[in-house]
């Protein structure tokens, strides 16, 4: 029998980290027949947690009040997302949580709209532009050839315009402009320019942090009945798949990227999967108890092999990604930061499972940004049910 790390990460638990417990260095051994007899991790432990307020205070420079009262207000935008859409309806144009305010936003182009979306609890911004409109510029701009140096292009509701980011050393290039000049034609664009392109963040091999593809490291993201979700660009359907003490866990059982980055990993060999991201001792080991999709402004965290546990804000959502190999689509960008080895690991908000990362520019020391594959497209593509407390 194989020996496992003690804690709920040893099973194949949730979070940018791999199977069994990826913190680095030696364990204390459990057989794989049965869960560990003393997890490190507390069943039944709320979202707002010490740990996870503790995480918010540093990387959102908020007071231990301030972020539990965000995280409430949070749970109740997002709640509060398809209710608003339905009273917009074909007036909507979006919607994004304001921490300055604690409460949903919403951009409608009917103000006859606005009475019947504030009765519900948001704010309303009247806009040119439906999300209707804007969703039919980006695909329109998706059928564009991207050169290397556009970043990427996404809805920006705030904005009410989709918006297209640049690497900044690559914006005067004339392949760039000529892309910009075409996004133009087809509607409303600002463009905007970041520091860096965007990579995946697959690792080479390093002892003692699984999951292992061959010489690649990568992160879980999320159990599911029968596996864990993950990133595509960490395997191809049917490599074999080993954990920390390189035995053997599964294979890839879906995979795809470009176009997409998501993959999901079937388990077996005495491996089994709980509802649990890996804290990495900054916060507790958090359950998941479901996959609603926090809106825009939103706090959001991430636990990772390579860099652990950080948190920040979604930033924009149906961003497409372009990558050196190829375009991503309907990724989910945030201020989080992560490192090689990352990939596709959790990320949650609150209690609730949110994606798998896919890739970013920057690091934990100097900053970055992050997007993930959104987990109920994963969950949707595969026919799989997350595994929830």
């Amino acid at each position: 029998m194989k020996a496992l790390r003690t804690s709920l990460a040893a099973a194949l638990v949730v979070g940018a980290w791999a199977t069994a417990g990826l913190a680095s260095g030696p364990a204390s051994a459990a057989t794989v027949d049965s869960p560990p007899s003393t997890p490190r991790s507390t069943t039944g432990e709320a979202p707002a947690s010490t740990g996870l307020l503790a995480a918010m205070r540093r990387d959102l420079g908020l007071t231990e009040s301030q972020a539990g009262a965000r995280l409430a207000a949070e749970k109740t935008a997002t709640a509060l997302q398809g209710k608003v859409r339905r009273a917009a309806g074909s007036s909507y144009s979006g919607s994004w949580f304001d921490p300055a305010t604690g409460r949903l936003a919403v951009a409608v182009t009917d103000g006859r709209k606005s009475a019947a979306v504030r009765a519900l609890g948001a704010s309303v911004r009247l806009v040119r532009h439906s999300a209707r409109q804007l969703d039919a510029v980006k695909a329109r701009i998706d059928g564009l050839a991207a050169p290397a140096g556009v970043s990427g292009w996404h809805v920006d509701p705030k904005a009410n315009r989709v918006v297209i980011d640049l690497v900044a050393s690559a914006a005067h290039d004339n392949d760039v402009r000529t892309f910009v000049e075409r996004a133009r034609e087809v509607g409303p664009v600002l463009v905007k320019q970041t520091p860096e392109g965007p990579r995946t963040f697959a690792a080479g091999t390093v002892g003692g942090d699984p999951y292992y593809t061959g010489n690649v490291r990568c992160s879980i993201g999320f159990s599911v009945h029968g596996g864990f979700v993950t990133a595509g660009h960490c395997g191809q359907a049917g490599a074999a798949v080993s954990g920390w003490d390189r035995s053997a866990i599964g294979n890839f059982q879906g995979s795809s990227f470009p176009g997409d980055d998501y993959a999901w990993v079937g388990v077996g060999n005495g491996w089994w999967t709980v509802p649990v991201v890996l804290g990495w001792g900054t916060v507790s080991d958090q359950l998941v108890r479901g996959s609603a999709e926090a809106p825009i402004g939103a706090s959001i965290c991430r636990s990772g092999s390579t860099s652990h546990w950080h948190c920040g804000s979604v930033l924009a959502t149906n961003e497409t990604v372009n990558y050196s190999q190829g375009a991503v689509h309907q990724m989910t960008r945030t201020s989080v930061c992560a490192e090689p080895g990352d990939s596709g690991g959790s990320f949650i908000s609150g209690d609730q499972a949110q994606g798998v990362t896919s890739g970013g520019w920057g690091n934990c020391t100097s900053g970055g940004e992050t997007w993930h594959q959104p987990i109920n497209e994963i969950l949707n593509r595969y026919g799989l049910t997350l595994h929830t407390a």
